[in-house]
């Protein structure tokens, strides 16, 4: 335990008091622990047991049986599952129970069985001849179906834009130039900083500020033009939105907009994220505008509904990347990040959600950087969540399942020869697909000066299409670069240490007091200030900073993105018109949100009703006369 860590005394929070929960960290650790001992245990009774020594090699060589052979372009045979080459029970009793083939509890290899795959054809899958016949004898063996073959569905991708800039129709923009050449549109979208604290445009002291580092949302009409020509009910659409602090508003304005454009009956059929991690931002990012409490009460109404009437929307993205981004180690961004997640389950929970309900619409989002612990870092964290989630929550296979979208460390960027960026972001995104992230985000060169120009996004979003579509290291094979010696023992370095993390956290009484003790916070930034000082000392290398540099500390020509004075104004003038075309009806809306608030009643149906006549800043505003602000800590 550090010096920092021993001033924090365990206690039960006037928030657990409050609200009746009860802390399971310690609960999980000693899943974990238990299931580790299970694993040795089955080990060992593979090579003692000879009857069930045998069911787990006929086990082995069944699922070696039916994996499919896939040919390169080269013409190379290659497995479409990739399995070490072991036939000692022992050996794959601790492989099948440890690590679990793909798809497989504990999903150390990835939550699905395929990931990133090209389709199997008829040519590749060698089961045919010219006529659909012949074909060699392991094709024979395998008895490929060729129906299932021509039927197989077609993969998504697994990238995902990241875009926000200026006004709405602007970042529309962005939307579709990004999306031309993709089969599947997944958007992720950044607000400006107005929108992220729930201020409308016409705010006092904003009005440079809209549009900048993000896009400009006020309304449920600002919302119709950001997704506008995007068919929101489709299969192959899905919109994520990086916000927390009024995210339940803005997700009522994208529910408002989107039956304004498709109808009610759309609703169901909507497919996306929104962040709403509060936990987060009091621990690294501070964008909340309500206490604690009353954010987290307005977070699980937002469940609570969206569980029941949005089965294909995640409405919560424990978020890792902003406690990364913060300056965490890359073992205490998945340790925060996963009892935060624990933490939020404890919470669905208690609100009486049932948890094989809740679970399968968790999600999570962490960075990846250059550090050794990112090669298992994913792996680790699913492995752990798939075993405190089964184990103590009692959660079925769906409610397991870590799915993750990771996006490349931005605190890696730097301005330095920031061409080297490019290295550093194909470094960080082969991490992350060999930790089988469910969707990735690719980071920008160009990001430590502005808003990414057209020209940079697109290298960026190139960069995940060469790692997948031109290159063959994942399009063939399934695990294809899991299991050295290497990352296993990178994978129990890292489980030691995040469970030690938990511990600390269990003896602080639990996440809540540890949030109010400061302590997720304190430590956060006695790493970022260590990684700071590494820099400087010259412990930690930097290409191009303080080491290998050029000589020279000329700034290179950059074109920022700036939001256009007319375009600003142009905004706040749409938010006159709406708060005056709907005065009246805002009125009597704001009311009733703040009556049923007041009452302690689930109020995001409410907030459905009130997003179509009020703005962002009018409804913030009007909470926070009746639950209160958000005082950052110090």
């Amino acid at each position: 335990m550090t010096v920092e860590t021993k001033k924090y005394g365990a206690h039960r929070s006037p928030l657990q008091e409050r609200s009746g929960l009860m802390n399971k960290l310690g609960q999980v650790v000693e899943a974990v622990e238990k299931y580790n001992q299970f694993v040795l245990d089955e080990v060992k009774r593979a090579r003692a047991d000879e009857g069930f020594g045998r069911e787990v090699i006929d086990r082995w060589h069944e699922t070696k049986s039916k994996t499919l052979v896939t040919h390169t372009p080269t013409g190379l045979p290659l497995p479409r599952l990739a399995l070490p080459e072991i036939d000692e029970p022992g050996e794959i009793a601790r492989y099948l129970f440890g690590d679990g083939l793909p798809g497989e509890f504990p999903f150390l290899n990835g939550v699905y069985r395929e990931m990133y795959l090209e389709p199997i054809r008829e040519i590749e899958a060698g089961s045919f001849g010219k006529n659909g016949e012949g074909g060699n004898a392991e094709s024979k063996k395998r008895k490929i179906d060729k129906k299932k073959i021509d039927n197989q569905p077609k993969a998504e991708e697994p990238t995902r834009l990241f875009s926000g800039l200026m006004l709405a129709e602007d970042t529309n923009e962005r939307f579709h130039y990004l999306t031309a050449h993709q089969r599947t549109h997944r958007l992720s979208t950044a607000f400006d900083g107005p929108t992220l604290y729930g201020i409308d445009s016409d705010a006092d002291g904003v009005f440079g500020k809209i549009g900048e580092g993000g896009v400009a949302i006020d309304t449920v009409e600002d919302m119709v033009r950001l997704y506008d020509g995007f068919d929101l009910g489709s299969p192959d659409f899905s919109a994520s939105m990086t916000i927390s602090g009024p995210a339940p508003i803005i997700m009522a304005m994208y529910i408002a907009a989107a039956k304004r454009r498709f109808g009610p009956k759309v609703v169901p059929k909507l497919r996306g994220t929104i962040q709403a991690d509060i936990f987060k931002e009091v621990q690294a990012q501070n964008e909340t505008i309500f206490p604690t409490e009353a954010s987290l009460r307005f977070l699980t109404d937002m469940v609570e509904f969206t569980t029941r009437e949005m089965p294909r929307w995640y409405p919560i993205s424990i978020s890792g990347y902003h406690i990364g981004e913060a300056g965490s180690t890359p073992v205490q961004q998945a340790a925060y990040t996963l009892s935060n997640g624990f933490a939020y389950a404890e919470m669905f929970a208690a609100r009486g959600i049932p948890v094989d309900q809740f679970g399968p619409r968790l999600s999570f989002f962490l960075d990846c950087g250059l550090d050794i612990e990112y090669i298992a870092l994913a792996r680790v964290s699913r492995r752990i969540w798939a075993i405190g989630m089964r184990d103590v929550f009692g959660a079925g296979a769906r409610a397991q399942l870590f799915k993750l979208h990771t996006q490349t460390s931005g605190r890696s960027l730097i301005a330095a020869e920031f061409k080297n960026n490019l290295t550093r972001t194909a470094a960080e995104l082969m991490l992350a697909y060999m930790n089988a992230t469910n969707s990735c985000h690719s980071n920008s060169a160009d990001e430590p000066f502005t808003t990414p120009s057209e020209e940079w996004i697109r290298l960026a979003a190139h960069g995940q299409a060469i790692l997948l579509e031109e290159s063959g290291i994942f399009k063939h094979t399934m695990n294809l670069l899991s299991g050295s010696p290497g990352m296993k023992a990178v994978e129990r370095a890292v489980e030691k240490a995040i469970l030690e993390e938990f511990r600390e956290i269990e003896r602080l009484g639990g996440v809540l007091a540890a949030v109010e003790d400061r302590f997720q916070r304190s430590q956060i930034q006695s790493a970022a200030h260590r990684y700071e000082q590494q820099i400087y000392d010259g412990t930690r290398p930097i290409i191009g900073l303080n080491r290998y540099r050029n000589g020279s500390d000329d700034i290179p020509e950059v074109k920022l993105t700036r939001t256009p004075r007319a375009k600003q104004k142009l905004q706040v003038d749409r938010l006159a018109k709406f708060k005056k075309k709907n005065a009246e009806k805002a009125k009597r809306a704001l009311d009733k949100l703040a009556d049923v608030v007041e009452r302690g009643e689930n109020c995001f149906s409410t907030l459905l009703e009130a997003v179509e006549v009020c703005s962002l800043g009018q409804i913030a505003g009007r909470l926070q006369e009746v639950v209160g602000r958000f005082r950052p800590m110090v």
